[in-house]
């Protein structure tokens, strides 16, 4: 059923003392809830299957348009949240060399949920990437 598929894993930790979910904000998970690619897209995903649609984003984003539509990169962040792939899965995000949309999904997704020693120690060597990003602003 679909409020299933918008179901935090029971097994999920909570992260800053509430459902990981709840760090993106309510007016962009609903949105996300409603959005096609959500529904099209994500669900059912795991984590192993997650990366493979991580590495066809060609762009990433919050919202955009006038009805504000969340980004697949934001439908994506909202599905690791879900799920909580294990770090070593996370750190392979951001280690991969060739996707740079699966790294930054990395990234974002350990700023989010990462302890201050994994953002510092993980995040620390993207510095070094200097590769251009794609973002989709506000007007699309």
């Amino acid at each position: 059923s679909l409020t299933m598929a918008n179901r935090t894993d029971p097994a999920a930790k909570s992260i800053r003392g509430t459902n990981p979910q709840n760090l993106v904000e309510k007016i962009l998970r609903s949105k996300i809830y409603q959005n096609t690619y959500w529904k099209e897209q994500c669900f059912g995903l795991t984590a192993e299957t997650l990366v493979d649609k991580a590495m066809e984003l060609d762009h990433l984003g919050g919202t955009y348009g006038g009805n504000r539509k969340p980004t697949p990169f934001m439908c994506l962040v909202m599905k690791m949240l879900q799920i909580q792939p294990e770090k070593e899965i996370v750190i392979e995000f951001i280690k991969n060399d060739d996707y740079k949309y699966v790294r930054i999904l990395g990234a974002f997704y350990l700023r989010l949920t990462g302890s201050d020693t994994d953002v510092y120690h993980y995040l620390e060597p993207l510095y070094n990437d200097y590769r251009k990003l794609r973002r989709k602003l506000a007007d699309g």
